[in-house]
């Protein structure tokens, strides 16, 4: 009979009985990796949180940046237009013969002094502006594994520069 042959030889792969391969006795593998588990969540919630902190304190950070070096900014276009009068006073008394020309060259030193201070202040404020950009998260696009990419540039007009 054909049919004796069946569930013998190559054919015996197919039996129909239930497999169990659960250990009774894993030695306590099972609780271990649960509690490494538990662990490692426990860590990444950790991580989280000071991701978080550290965000808000730089944002913080630059708020306050920003709003001390705006301060500054007016203080100093302030004291750019009493440095300018100064100027241009010193040349007048020195044109009407009242000064000499070096009451007009110390003027002109600490007005020099008070544009370049202005501009050092505007620059910082303006860097101040971009680590606030970038501390609300803009600038760059983050990967999934969390490298940052840098964004390409847009293209071309076609016409020559």
């Amino acid at each position: 009979m054909e049919l004796d042959n069946l569930f013998t030889g190559p054919s015996r792969a197919w039996s129909f009985g239930p497999s169990l391969s659960v250990p009774i006795f894993d030695a306590g593998r099972n609780r271990s990796n649960l509690q490494l588990a538990e662990v490692r969540r426990d860590q990444a919630v950790v991580q989280y949180e000071k991701a978080i902190q550290s965000a808000f304190r730089d944002v913080s950070d630059a708020l306050s940046a920003r709003e001390r070096l705006a301060e500054q900014v007016t203080d100093l276009q302030a004291t750019l237009q009493l440095q300018s009068e100064r100027e241009r006073l010193a040349r007048l008394r020195y044109d009407n013969g009242a000064t000499p020309y070096l009451e007009v060259l110390d003027a002109q030193r600490d007005l020099l002094g008070a544009q370049q201070l202005l501009v050092q202040t505007r620059r910082a404020l303006l860097s101040s502006h971009v680590a606030l950009y970038t501390a609300l998260g803009g600038g760059t696009n983050v990967q999934v594994d969390g490298s940052a990419v840098v964004p390409a540039p847009p293209p071309s007009s076609g016409k020559p520069s």
